[in-house]
């Protein structure tokens, strides 16, 4: 097996075990679950960037072929930055919920019941503009015409 190969099982297996984690009802498995995935996208990012290279500073006699693409390192540390504020602020939510219900699972409540078991229905919620509050037309009427001096927006 070659080293690409070995890196794409790694991050398969990483993706696979965080979407699983996150399936579960123990919002600390879905952190760790949610861990797995930035990791394994990162290890996605870093295979995606194609070989080393040398460090992309410009030094003499060096071709540019062989420098590394700076890009990819970039986006895999913002996405390691963007994993942490997650991570931070789903910690937070466990703390809270610990603190409040000396539990970590999330619950079902009555309407999430409901709808599992098809005896409740979820209202299609419609809202008419009110025709004075906007420049569009309502229910296919004309649109109003514009009057004498008046500029289009």
């Amino acid at each position: 097996m070659t080293i690409s190969l070995v890196l794409i099982v790694v991050m398969a297996v990483l993706v696979a075990a965080g979407v699983y984690l996150l399936l579960e009802r123990s919002l600390t498995r879905v952190v760790l679950g949610f861990l797995l995935i930035g990791n394994g996208v990162n290890l996605l990012i870093l295979i995606m960037a194609g070989r080393a290279g040398v460090a992309p500073i410009v030094q003499d006699g060096v071709a540019p072929q062989e420098y590394s693409d700076p890009l990819p390192q970039a986006l895999i540390l913002t996405a390691i930055v963007i994993t942490f504020a997650v991570s931070a602020f789903l910690l937070a939510l466990i703390y809270r919920s610990w603190r409040l219900a000396n539990a970590d699972d999330v619950a079902d409540d009555a309407d999430d019941v409901a709808l599992r078991e098809g005896s409740m229905v979820m209202p299609i919620e419609e809202a008419a503009p009110d025709e004075g509050a906007t420049d569009f037309p309502v229910d296919g009427a004309p649109a109003p015409a514009l009057q004498d001096g008046e500029a289009t927006r």
